[in-house]
């Protein structure tokens, strides 16, 4: 993983060069943020959305930030903040400024940041663009009911927008917990020019007051964010579309405390292959679900970048150095990305192959180790443990595959279906005999071809009536690793045992 974190950051460097060489200003000017809840293990979706906001800071040579966004203060935890750095961690993303590297505008947890929200909440009353409401959920519901038999869009209407200074002062005394709304201007046409989905307009007048701060003083997402990231110097907000029915009540607040407004970019959703919302059912949500399983960081990278986001051609093995140059959000898709399965398999495939035998086995020691054959693996000398790495290779989709191979050189061999019949055709059993007989060690894989080949000649056999019978008789299985490497693994006297022991069925 250390040799992925200096090719990126060798490419970023790379990218800031190259933008300096040409005289832009965007290395200056461009900063984006990843700024999740704390309050489960980092989705996948939440993965590509890091991603893509660093490949956008990183093409332009500009800064990102990571926030931490925890005011739901029952489901936030400690640990799925230090969980949700491990992942991007381990995904290969860096950031410049945030959470755990600290910078010039933190806190960097918004829970830590109560005292700036409150500053902007006490401008926005003492001007009239916020007030004090005292509705109680049985009355909002009511409204809402209301509405929604007139066929009309739910949304607060406002009873509480005329109250005094002196009311609500009463109020509060008396012990009442008011939330505090933002008054929306009325009839206006708010527009986002997003730079993946283009113009969007939204009409205020289908948006009730909303809540900027509840009853206990914590400020709601709308209102916090864009406090954020105004300080923070935010000037591209790329996230998942599900944010863009968000982006005008963020735009009311942006223009009524004379702020910059940032540029919006929203990337689609993941769907499952199913075309739903991705959800367990689909299998694994979580970045480090994923890791458990054995994907490699560099390819979870290359395939969380291809979903969404097409580079000119069709290369899909694409290294960090190459997806970070290639990167524009103008060729990131307004439609659906769906989680292919079987293409981040063949991703990963491609990655472990190019892996060396040292590399490859490394990657997989801990997996060895926390399955049922660490010892007898581990007991072969690194000769032998390179012959079974090499053997296995091309079969493993994920790390985690290890263990159902070991099974095949270390457990007892189970026979059934074809394997079974291949060794009840006539022939098989002489063959067999004559084979263990002859069996002997060999050094490396060669040799043991060069063997059977031989045997195959000697006995003036054909190699379909010794290959496919020798296999199912060894393993209990017609497909497999080459069968000169587990020759080389097992030695004579295992392979003797197994012979036996398929004899012994007949």
């Amino acid at each position: 993983m250390g040799s992925l974190v200096i090719k990126m950051r060798k490419a970023l460097i790379s990218s800031i060069i190259t933008r300096c060489n040409e005289g832009g200003n965007s290395m200056s000017k461009l900063k984006v943020r990843f700024a999740p809840s704390p309050t489960g293990p980092l989705h996948i979706g939440g993965a590509r959305s890091a991603l893509f906001n660093y490949l956008a800071a990183a093409h332009d040579g500009g800064e990102m930030v990571l926030r931490i966004e925890d005011t739901d203060l029952e489901r936030s935890k400690r640990e799925y903040e230090d969980e949700i750095i491990k992942s991007l961690r381990w995904l290969g993303l860096e950031w410049s400024e945030g959470i755990d590297v600290g910078g010039d505008n933190g806190p960097y947890r918004q829970t830590e940041r109560l005292d700036i929200y409150q500053q902007y909440i006490d401008k926005l009353l003492k001007s009239g663009q916020a007030y004090y409401c005292f509705c109680t959920e049985a009355e909002l519901e009511a409204e809402r009911q209301e509405l929604l038999s007139r066929g009309e869009l739910p949304r607060y209407l406002g009873k509480c927008r005329s109250l005094t200074g002196e009311e609500c002062e009463t109020r509060i005394k008396q012990g009442e917990k008011p939330v505090v709304r933002f008054r929306v201007p009325e009839n206006r046409v708010y527009t986002v020019n997003d730079l993946v989905r283009g113009q969007v307009n939204f009409e205020s007048s289908n948006i009730g007051d909303f809540i900027i701060a509840k009853s206990d003083g914590i400020p709601t997402y709308n209102f916090a964010v864009v406090i954020d990231d105004n300080l923070m110097g935010i000037t591209d907000v790329i996230r998942a579309e599900e944010h863009l029915s968000n982006t005008p009540r963020q735009l009311m607040i942006y223009e009524a405390l004379g702020f910059d407004t940032p540029r919006f970019a929203h990337i689609s959703l993941i769907l499952g292959e199913d075309h739903q919302k991705m959800s367990k059912r689909h299998g694994a949500t979580s970045l480090m679900a994923y890791r458990e399983m054995g994907y490699l960081p560099e390819a979870m990278f290359n395939f969380l970048a291809l979903m969404g986001w097409s580079p000119e051609g069709e290369e899909q093995i694409l290294s960090p150095e190459q997806i970070i140059q290639a990167f524009t959000l103008d060729r990131v898709s307004k439609s659906p990305a769906v989680f292919d399965l079987d293409k981040l398999n063949w991703i990963n495939q491609q990655y472990l192959k190019q892996k060396t035998s040292g590399e490859l086995l490394d990657l997989l020691k801990s997996f060895i180790e926390q399955g049922p054959y660490a010892e007898p693996f581990f007991s072969l000398d690194a000769a032998k443990r390179n012959i079974l790495v090499e053997a296995v290779r091309d079969y493993l989709v994920g790390l985690t595959d290890i263990t159902k191979y070991l099974e095949l050189f270390f457990a007892p061999p189970q026979y059934e279906g074809e394997a079974l019949e291949v060794l009840q055709h006539e022939g098989v059993k002489p063959m067999l005999e004559a084979f263990a007989e002859q069996a002997q060690d060999f050094e490396n894989p060669d040799q043991a071809k060069q063997v059977i080949k031989a045997f195959i000649k000697q006995n003036g056999l054909k190699p379909k009536d010794v290959y496919m019978p020798l296999r199912s008789a060894l393993t209990g299985n017609i497909h497999g690793p080459e069968l000169n490497s587990l020759l080389c693994i097992w030695g004579k006297e295992e392979c003797r045992n197994r012979i036996n022991r398929a004899l012994s069925l007949r």
